[in-house]
């Protein structure tokens, strides 16, 4: 008998390469995971239109789209081009209203346009932006984690985050976060499934979670 294989492509949060799923192993019988990567965007590109433009690296009919944070965002925008089995968002938010006060003042002001994103060398700056926490001992952890530290890119990606328009949570979307996640605080409420004692890095150091539950909830 002939099992036919459910893929599931992992994309990363901001400025995070795909290695933040090393850890995420689920049976080889039924699932072949797919690491995605942030691309370099146009200065203007719109995040619809980067969604679109990613959708490209999506080979596969009825797959399964998890992204975490930045990534979550993202793969809202690209689910509206895909027939997807499951849509799995982690640590992210469902609508332009969880976004935490300092975003939306970020947003109000304009000041995304002069944050100093040229300053993103600084490892500890780029774990700030990206995870919302300074490095103390882990910076090892954070150097191999943290690669995408173009300025076009990060510039263009706090902009998007700032700027997202989806005024409501996508039905279809399975909302994942850790009560203790200091980036997007406001996201536990609704329908979500709540991790206690999840961070915003959960998708790293909760990865046991995942694996047992990701083949649960891709077959209800």
């Amino acid at each position: 008998m002939i099992t036919t294989l459910t893929h599931i492509y992992l994309m990363p949060g901001m400025a995070a390469n795909p290695s933040i799923f090393e850890h995420i192993s689920l049976p080889q019988n039924k699932y072949q995971i797919h690491w995605l990567e942030w691309q370099i965007p146009d200065k203007a590109e719109t995040l619809q239109a980067y969604a679109k433009r990613m959708c490209a690296f999506i080979v596969h009919d009825n797959a399964v789209l998890l992204g975490v944070s930045f990534g979550g965002m993202l793969v809202q925008e690209m689910s509206r081009f895909l027939n997807l089995k499951k849509l799995i968002v982690v640590s992210s938010v469902k609508s332009h209203y969880e976004l935490p006060k300092r975003l939306k003042f970020l947003k109000v002001t304009k000041a995304y346009k002069i944050l100093p994103t040229q300053l993103v060398s600084n490892i500890d700056v780029l774990a700030k932006y990206a995870f919302g926490e300074t490095i103390k001992k882990r910076v090892d952890l954070y150097k191999k984690y943290l690669s995408v530290s173009n300025k076009q890119y990060l510039d263009w990606a706090i902009k998007q985050i700032v700027c997202w328009e989806q005024e409501e949570p996508n039905l279809s979307a399975i909302y994942i976060h850790g009560d203790n996640d200091i980036v997007f605080p406001h996201s536990c409420q609704g329908n979500c499934l709540v991790i206690k004692g999840g961070t915003h890095i959960m998708i790293i150091n909760k990865y046991k979670w995942f694996n047992e539950n990701l083949p649960k909830l891709i077959e209800v």
